[in-house]
């Protein structure tokens, strides 16, 4: 019975899709009448709405398995379907499944995004990035950037790029179809790939940025729908010539297109739904000329606000009357990056939401991130990063500035994991807050106490055990200063190396906006100009044992490990400390990592 209905379900569904809007129907009974009146009050309710977008939504991908099956047929004669590319023939598959918005619901949407006073230089750096990988060798894994706004767009893709380029390499090997297993659901393997992305193909670089497309619309429409935005121009059938790609076409098209006003965005602005992942791959990879064009951003981010819903966005933020794009220099808003890597339009980057008191809300993060965030503003003390941004499922973090997006990422997912002491000071952490009855104080009851030795295994010595219970209470500051001077065999943490609770490993930094590489060897034909590029930092990393003070790890004598070239008598002397530099970049890194130096060569990461 179940699929019978929704057979019915669907049949009535491809009867509503390809019908066309028609004027109001003439009703020439009172009953009839009156009928109607019935139906068009249940059709506007939101569920009605809903439930019929998505009846149409499948009825739309049906029909286009069906034209799979029946394309070949359609073209003219002496042409084959291999002939056309398989970009042409998706792209025409889909021609009829777009639709056009409202002129509320443009109204509505260029609202929200820019206000109603902004200006044309705004409107000009979002319509003018393309989403683009670099020519670069060396940056070509990275998207560029050349206008200074659409920076937080570009910056939360990239971030995504970067998860499945390197923990899912197997996934976007060089085949005919691409994969449709799910968008980076599963890790097969911890293998750390090499440092090399200047090997990466353009298949595969083309294949990790739809998946990454796809991951994050369907994050914005909870799983259940991607809505992607294209153009359509007023001459449908533009002219090709023999020699032209499809890229040079859309560019030709969209010479005199200025986005202006909710008019101009309405006019051009095509949409289609997709609820399910595989015809969203196909739909992606068929339109990506529109989105490697001038207006591949706006578009961009244009799905992912149709895919969360105008609606919901709003109801996501606190104040819901500021525009997401913010003024005066048309810099993403925390809003659209939280919006990109988390699925929701919510303003700040806390875990969770702040009770406020008299039923007010502030809005943060409700859930674990495929990929993270770390701010600039942290260090500064003007607001606090929870886990969910900043422990990410995987090791990417999007960087913000306070003016600028960039990413920052490892190969090695290890980086985050807790090595042998920090596991042992979290067992040790978790036992004592279980004993804790002061509501959060950081002490308790003698009775307690001897609870957590037991289950941590720890063994004081009788006089420290006296000395420790004859207050009738313990706090946990004085307990972990005795942990730290406790030998290990007795369950402490005493390490004579300094050595054990070090963590030392690599970063690297990517800032998509072209600069001038200070470093780079190119020049132009005078000799005069360096090159403008991306730029990608190596940075070594170096973090001392999370619980230490500083004053304690000054005095701590750190013997460094022998090289090949040391001799045996030279291996218990105190080496030189190591290099340390520092950049804006390296505040952000301690807010994830308290007190971690970095190095790095040549210019220092800019997060500008």
């Amino acid at each position: 019975m179940g699929d019978r209905g929704e057979d019915e379900d669907l049949q009535m569904a491809i009867r509503m899709s390809m019908q066309r809007a028609t004027p109001e129907t003439k009703r020439s009974k009172p009953q009839d009448a009156a009928a109607g009146a019935v139906s068009e009050s249940s059709e506007d309710s939101p569920e009605s709405k809903t439930r019929r977008r998505e009846l149409m939504a499948a009825a739309a991908e049906k029909r286009i398995a069906a034209a799979v099956r029946v394309l070949p047929s359609s073209l003219p004669p002496g042409k084959k379907s291999g002939e056309l590319g398989r970009r042409e023939e998706l792209r025409l598959k889909s021609v009829n499944l777009s639709k056009e918005l409202s002129v509320e619901e443009a109204n509505q949407l260029f609202s929200m995004v820019f206000g109603n006073e902004v200006s044309k230089g705004i409107l000009a750096q979002w319509s003018n990035q393309g989403i683009r990988f670099s020519s670069d060798p060396v940056t070509s894994m990275g998207l560029v950037q050349h206008e200074g706004g659409p920076c937080g767009v570009l910056a939360a893709i990239q971030a995504f790029v970067l998860k499945h380029i390197i923990f899912f390499s197997d996934e976007l090997k060089d085949v005919p179809r691409l994969p449709h297993k799910g968008l980076g659901a599963s890790f097969k393997s911890l293998s750390v790939p090499s440092y090399n992305f200047s090997s990466l193909t353009e298949g595969v670089k083309v294949r990790a940025l739809v998946r990454s497309m796809a991951e994050i619309l369907f994050s914005c429409g909870s799983n259940r729908r991607a809505v992607i935005a294209t153009l359509s121009f007023p001459e449908n059938d533009i002219p090709r010539f023999e020699g032209t790609s499809e890229d040079e076409v859309i560019a030709k098209s969209l010479q005199g297109l200025s986005i202006e006003s909710a008019v101009d965005l309405q006019k051009v602005l095509r949409v289609e739904t997709c609820t399910s992942q595989t015809t969203a791959l196909q739909r992606l990879e068929a339109n990506l000329p529109f989105f490697q064009s001038r207006m591949g951003a706006l578009l961009f981010l244009i799905s992912a606000l149709l895919s969360r819903g105008l609606d919901l966005v709003q109801s996501d933020r606190d104040d819901p009357s500021l525009p997401l794009v913010t003024a005066p220099f048309g810099h993403a808003s925390q809003e659209i990056v939280n919006l990109l890597l988390c699925g929701e339009a919510v303003p700040n980057v806390f875990d969770g939401r702040m009770d406020l008191g008299g039923g007010m809300f502030l809005k943060g993060i409700s859930r674990d991130v495929e990929v993270g965030f770390l701010t600039l503003l942290e260090s500064l003390n003007f607001c606090k990063v929870g886990q969910h941004l900043k422990s990410p499922k995987w090791p990417i973090w999007v960087v913000g500035s306070e003016s600028h997006y960039t990413v920052l990422f490892a190969l090695d997912p290890s980086v985050q994991s807790e090595n042998e002491l920090e596991g042992r000071e979290t067992q040790i952490r978790k036992a004592f807050d279980a004993q804790d009855q002061s509501g959060g104080g950081g002490f308790i009851s003698v009775e307690g106490f001897h609870q957590v030795l037991r289950e941590t295994d720890i063994k004081f010595p009788p006089e420290r055990l006296e000395h420790l219970c004859s207050a009738g209470f313990i706090v946990w500051s004085e307990f972990w200063q005795v942990i730290l001077d406790l030998d290990k065999s007795l369950g402490g943490l005493k390490d004579s190396s300094g050595l054990m609770g070090k963590k030392v490993f690599d970063l690297y930094h990517f800032n998509g906006i072209a600069k001038s590489d200070l470093n780079g060897s190119q020049v132009n034909s005078a000799g005069e100009t360096p090159l403008q590029r991306p730029r990608l930092t190596k940075l070594r990393v170096s973090v001392p044992p999370r619980w230490t003070p500083e004053e304690f790890m000054a005095d701590v004598k750190v013997s460094s490990a022998p090289s090949a070239s040391d001799s045996a008598g030279k291996d218990n002397e105190v080496s030189k400390p190591e290099p340390s530099q520092h950049a804006p970049l390296v505040d952000c890194i301690r807010t994830r990592w308290a007190r971690a130096t970095c190095s790095w060569f040549g210019d220092p990461p800019s997060i500008v």
